[in-house]
């Protein structure tokens, strides 16, 4: 399901305190998957460092399984239930972004094994404050509008905000970064010219770089720009 353009797939349960979703085992019900949520993403930015605890470490309810930060943000990511864990993403150690990127993929952090009990698995998890995304939808659309959460088709490794500024300018400035950045990465562009879709769509066709999405917001337009040569 996609709420105000992010993301919130099926199958999944999602912890509206934390910021991050679980998914069971479909052979091994008491061995969950947890990751970060594109609400905590977007919070964050574009993540520069993940720490994961060690495999065999016990976790309280509600106690952190790890760290990230970005240039703007220090914070932990919380397990909602209790459980140890058997596995973690040591790609993130590296690479960082693929948690920005792949949130639901790739981009997981943790496998925690929750304590064998008589009780139902869902039932555990249900009463711990896990919510399917059509039981929480609602409640997500309502969290992502306060927060001001703002999701795009790729997460930006580069932002330029150019309020004020006439397209023209704005472009010379946006050929500079490009010849700078990497190929693949991603620049999120915010101006509020009013030619700005037009001038935007020729540059890319003209110069064969990537306009991966744009949409206007109020009276600003956003693109997402990825560098393809």
């Amino acid at each position: 399901m996609q709420i105000s353009h992010c993301n919130f797939p099926e199958g999944v349960m999602y912890d509206l305190d934390n910021f991050v979703w679980i998914k069971t085992d479909e052979e091994d019900r008491s061995l969950i998957t947890l990751g970060v949520t594109p609400i905590l993403i977007s919070l964050a930015g574009k993540l520069t460092r993940i720490k994961l605890r060690d495999i065999g470490t016990t976790i309280e309810k509600n106690k952190s399984v790890g760290s990230i930060e970005s240039i703007r943000y220090f914070g932990m990511v919380r397990c909602p239930v209790k459980g140890e864990i058997t596995a973690v993403n040591d790609a993130l150690n590296d690479s960082p972004k693929i948690a920005n990127d792949f949130p639901y993929t790739d981009g997981w952090f943790v496998k925690v094994r929750i304590p064998d009990s008589n009780m139902n698995i869902d039932s555990g998890l249900k009463s711990s404050g896990l919510k399917f995304i059509e039981e929480c939808n609602v409640e997500i659309e309502k969290i992502i509008e306060k927060l001001h959460v703002r999701c795009f088709s790729a997460f930006p490794d580069y932002e330029m905000f150019e309020i004020g500024v006439e397209c023209a300018a704005t472009l010379t400035k946006l050929d500079e970064l490009i010849n700078k950045i990497d190929t693949g990465d991603v620049v999120h562009v915010v101006s509020d010219d009013t030619s700005a879709d037009l001038e935007m769509i020729r540059w890319s066709e003209e110069g064969g770089q990537g306009l991966l999405e744009f949409r206007k917001e109020g009276n600003l337009f956003h693109f997402i720009v990825k560098k393809l040569k």
